[in-house]
């Protein structure tokens, strides 16, 4: 009886182990195996871990990234890591390569870190089971690898808001399942996507619409309105909260709201006062983000000039609690980001860009009554000390906001718009710090210099993310008022375009005027024409130099809006990345040209002698012709790689002097003609090239061609020789001409003007290069 009983309890003992193992299975299955993540997995974590800061506090406290303790964001089935959501978590760093090892990685969405930048790794294209990935406004740099488009499971990718550029390549082999891919507001100058791809592509926001503006990608529905206003839709009696927090509108209590602004791209009402359609987008947020009623305050809603309807949109945490939790702030963050939320019918399309969260400070649960007593104390010690520095502090910020005032001018409200909301939104550029500059540069030390000219010296640096950029430093003296700076930042980060160099930022503070660009290894036009650079350009290089530096103009003049005349084309303003792209740079000059002065401005002449077209100096009727013979003294350069004014002689004179149509090899040009190209076997479309550089210096505006023209006419070169078409290869220290007394004569028959001050003649990347010798007498 007792071995029966005996056996009876170990049949049921080991019913009982099985059913547990049973469940332990099941539940690692479901979500989280509270066993030992993957190692590789962990190393992944980890590696990301120790390349960003402001990591959610749960990270790194555990060994386990799925187990007991579990790392927020972060999702695991079968002790593999399938999903890591940490938007809006105010992580700064990159995006280490090793994340393309975790490879059972479904959805990635680190959106709304708007520090989080570095390049797009390529090693992303591993993931070969990722369905979605969404990284929106942060600060992505660099090329997309057409690898990520053909990952077998992959369905949207929105990189809206980020900095990626070049040429946006899907490849030849797509994903049957990607549906959406969305890229609006970065910066590729091109797309390349095959027939093979059905499903949505949006690329509103980047240069290549300004080119292609009738595109289907680039398309956004447009309406007109009268002028927008503001209304609050939600508001509390009365009460008003510390810094940070707002009112909650279920309770009026103060809370830390999740908050960011709702884009709707193409409503289907235009009457912001419609409080039945904003009740139901308030109720519908409500309902589908899983928030208690009434927790939702739309504010603001008004039609901005894309005739978006934008609104604010504050959501705040359940009953009396002052915080969202992480999870929820992810939670929330992805299904606005990803669009998960769909608001009524009425609203359209949208997209979300969030506020960063607050979250608080970490604490203790519990202090003991010693520790609790002595806050006390300290706090009434502190009380005393305080009160002594109230006055001196008033006093301290008195005086700095003065000198802020008299320092910053009308800059005095452009702070990051982190800090301030009055700072302009400068699309591709952003605010740099005086120390974050001085950082990167290794205080501004002179092996970093790359040159310098009459407005200062340009540096180069290079960031925490490894990212090298130039850094146009202006010199006590030369500086612009504070008006005229905004007014190029402005301009410059209008402008985006393939062969413009681009503009990545500015610093106005603590006396200093500062542009940042992305840096240019191949360095100048002039430098390599005159072996300075080390780079050698055969005649092939040149065309195609040409060919990209033209199409930059062609942009300025036809398609940037306004449309803008640089006024300073030259050699050392044309810049070359490590492709040999060309690439025009320095807008210190360059003029605007609105509606009622198409046609000619009539402005103070300036330029750089030898480049100056002689009827705008004569003049000083501004066109768009003056560039074009700018240009066309640069193509005679690159015949010649001489300066255009050199020992009395001067470029156009004698090419037109010695041009003979009969010579079809040379054009009569032998004896001016590079060395260094003579060698080529064959001057490819030479005497194309050298008739269409005489037509863009012709004397008279009307008998030059437009830029665009210009173009086409090398291209056609191009093209005709088989050697294709692909271009793939402030201020200035420009001088002003006084040309008021007296009747104006032409520059190149008499002694260029006389300045009081000689400007360098070295070499001045990113803000012109040498000038014109004073003492020359072009005969």
């Amino acid at each position: 009886m007792e071995a029966a009983v005996g056996r009876g309890g170990r049949t049921t003992t080991m019913r009982l182990a099985l059913a547990v193992a049973v469940a332990l299975v099941a539940a690692c299955g479901v979500r989280v195996c509270h066993g030992t993540t993957d190692t590789q997995d962990t190393t992944v974590l980890r590696a990301l871990l120790d390349q960003w800061q402001n990591a959610p506090p749960t990270w790194g406290q555990s060994d386990d990234p799925c187990g007991d303790s579990p790392w927020e964001g972060v999702t695991c089935a079968n002790n593999k890591v399938i999903s890591i959501k940490l938007s809006t978590m105010g992580i700064k760093g990159v995006l280490a390569a090793d994340i393309g090892q975790l490879s059972d990685l479904q959805s990635l969405d680190l959106s709304f870190n708007k520090d989080l930048g570095g390049v797009l790794t390529p090693n992303i294209g591993n993931l070969n089971q990722l369905t979605t990935l969404i990284i929106q406004s942060a600060r992505l740099y660099g090329a997309v690898p057409a690898r990520l488009f053909s990952d077998p499971q992959l369905n949207q990718v929105i990189l809206d808001d980020n900095a990626l550029n070049g040429t946006l390549d899907m490849g030849r082999s797509i994903s049957g399942e990607l549906s959406t891919v969305s890229f609006k507001n970065n910066e590729f100058s091109s797309v390349t996507v095959t027939s093979s791809y059905n499903g949505t592509l949006a690329l509103a926001g980047n240069p290549v619409c300004a080119r292609l503006p009738n595109t289907p990608y680039c398309n956004v529905t447009q309406r007109s309105l009268s002028a927008p206003y503001s209304t609050s839709l939600v508001k509390c009696f009365s009460g008003t909260c510390p810094a940070g927090q707002s009112l909650s509108p279920q309770s009026c209590a103060c809370a830390y709201p999740y908050q960011g602004i709702m884009y709707f791209r193409a409503p289907f009402f235009h009457d912001v006062t419609n409080d039945t359609a904003f009740q139901a987008l308030e109720s519908m947020l409500w309902t589908k983000l899983d928030l208690t009623p009434g927790s939702v305050y739309l504010q603001d809603p008004f039609f901005n000039s894309d005739s978006y309807m934008v609104v604010q949109v504050k959501l705040f945490p359940s009953g009396d609690t002052a915080y969202f939790n992480r999870s929820e702030v992810m939670r929330i963050g992805f299904d606005l980001s990803n669009q998960t939320f769909k608001p009524p019918k009425e609203f359209g399309p949208y997209y979300f860009i969030a506020s960063p969260y607050p979250f608080p400070e970490k604490s203790s649960s519990s202090k003991s009554k010693g520790v609790i007593i002595g806050i006390a104390v300290g706090c009434g010690v502190l009380l005393v000390a305080l009160a002594a520095a109230a006055a001196y502090a008033f006093v301290q910020r008195r005086r700095a906001q003065k000198a802020k005032e008299e320092l910053g001018g009308p800059f005095a409200s452009w702070a990051r718009s982190e800090e301030r909301g009055g700072a302009p939104r400068l699309k591709g550029a952003r605010w740099f710090s005086y120390e974050e500059l001085k950082r990167s540069t290794n205080n501004f030390a002179e092996a970093n210099e790359l040159g310098y000219g009459g407005y200062g010296k340009v540096y180069r640096g290079m960031l925490p993310t490894g990212q090298f950029i130039a850094i146009k430093r202006a010199q006590q003296g030369s500086m612009q008022g504070g008006h005229e700076f905004k007014t190029e930042i402005e301009m410059l980060s209008r402008v985006h375009h393939k062969n413009l160099v681009g503009l990545l930022g500015f610093c106005f503070e603590q006396g200093e005027q500062m542009l940042v660009y992305e840096f240019m290894s191949g360095g100048t036009l002039r430098d390599s024409l005159s072996g300075k650079s080390g780079l050698h350009l055969d005649w092939k290089k040149r065309l195609r130099v040409a060919l990209g530096a033209a199409r930059g103009l062609a942009y300025l003049h036809e398609l940037a809006d306004p449309p803008i005349i640089h006024r300073d084309v030259k050699s050392s303003n044309i810049l070359m990345d490590e492709h040999l792209t060309a690439k025009v740079a320095d807008f210190g000059l360059s003029k605007l040209v609105s509606d009622s002065e198409r046609g000619h401005v009539s402005t103070q002449v300036k330029g750089t002698m030898g480049y100056l077209d002689p009827e705008y100096y004569m003049s000083q009727q501004l066109t768009e012709k003056s560039d074009v013979y700018s240009f066309g003294v640069v193509m005679l350069e690159l015949i010649v790689a001489k300066q255009p004014i050199e020992k009395g002689k001067y470029i156009v004179r004698e090419a037109k002097r010695l041009f003979d149509a009969s010579d079809a090899e040379f054009c009569g040009l032998k004896e001016m003609i590079d060395a260094r190209i003579m060698n080529t076997n064959h001057l490819a479309a030479f005497g194309k090239f050298v008739q269409l550089a005489l037509r863009c210096v012709d004397e008279v505006a009307t008998g030059r061609p437009s830029m665009s023209e210009v173009v086409k006419e090398i291209e056609v070169v191009l093209q005709s020789e088989g050697l294709g078409s692909s271009s793939t290869s402030a201020s200035t220290s420009a001088t002003e001409f006084d040309v008021t007394k007296g009747a104006p004569r032409h520059p190149y028959n008499d002694p260029p003007p006389k300045k009081e001050k000689e400007v360098s003649t070295d070499s001045f990347d990113y803000s012109g290069g040498y000038s014109f010798q004073s003492k020359v007498e072009p005969k």
